[in-house]
């Protein structure tokens, strides 16, 4: 076997641990947690079908490959939750995983790093795209588990607006949308109002 075939095989098996991150996130109707690369999947097609909806000259292509590599990071910083204390210091832990992935020898994708500094720092409309979607999922699983995630954490309405008020600016369709299903969460009960 070639020592390319192997070390791409390594790679590949690296990229793999990505499913062991379990996020705090309940699947469709509660059942159980999402992992990371479960919600990188999601977000890929959930990215595809809102830049066919949206008709805004995406380039579909870079918006799939940076939700595919948008978590990459975890797989060393481990996932950390929208609500918690340390969100703003994440994205150093995370970075440094995704430059260790971008130097593995079995790396035979060369914008890695780039792809994944863009997702996060970036303000193409790709990047700006992909943002929305990554706080509008775990919002539509909290909307079909009657907010169980919110109920484990303690999280608040005041909490979910802050983290999602960046959207009106982005997309004001989908943050109407947004408030609608909002308001709803709180008047049956699986979001506390404060």
């Amino acid at each position: 076997m070639s020592d390319r075939v192997s070390h791409i095989s390594e790679f590949l098996l690296e990229l793999d641990l990505l499913k062991g991150i379990n996020r705090r996130t309940y699947i469709n109707g509660g059942a159980r947690l999402e992992n990371s690369a479960e919600h990188s999947w999601h977000l890929a097609m959930a990215c595809w079908a809102f830049a066919e909806l949206l008709q805004d000259d995406f380039d579909v292509l870079k918006l799939l490959k940076m939700a595919l590599v948008h978590d990459l990071g975890e797989i060393d910083a481990g996932d950390t939750f929208l609500y918690s204390d340390q969100r703003n210091d994440a994205h150093v832990a995370e970075h440094q995983c995704v430059e260790r992935l971008g130097s593995h020898a079995g790396n035979s994708i060369e914008n890695l790093v780039e792809l994944w500094e863009e997702q996060d720092h970036g303000e193409s409309k790709e990047a700006k795209l992909l943002k929305v979607i990554d706080r509008l999922l775990p919002f539509l699983h909290n909307m079909t588990s009657k907010g169980q995630a919110w109920k484990d954490n303690g999280i608040k309405k005041s909490q979910v607006m802050k983290m999602h008020q960046f959207i009106e600016h982005e997309n004001p369709e989908i943050y109407a949308w947004f408030i609608a299903k909002l308001e709803s969460a709180v008047e049956q009960g699986w979001l506390q109002d404060s």
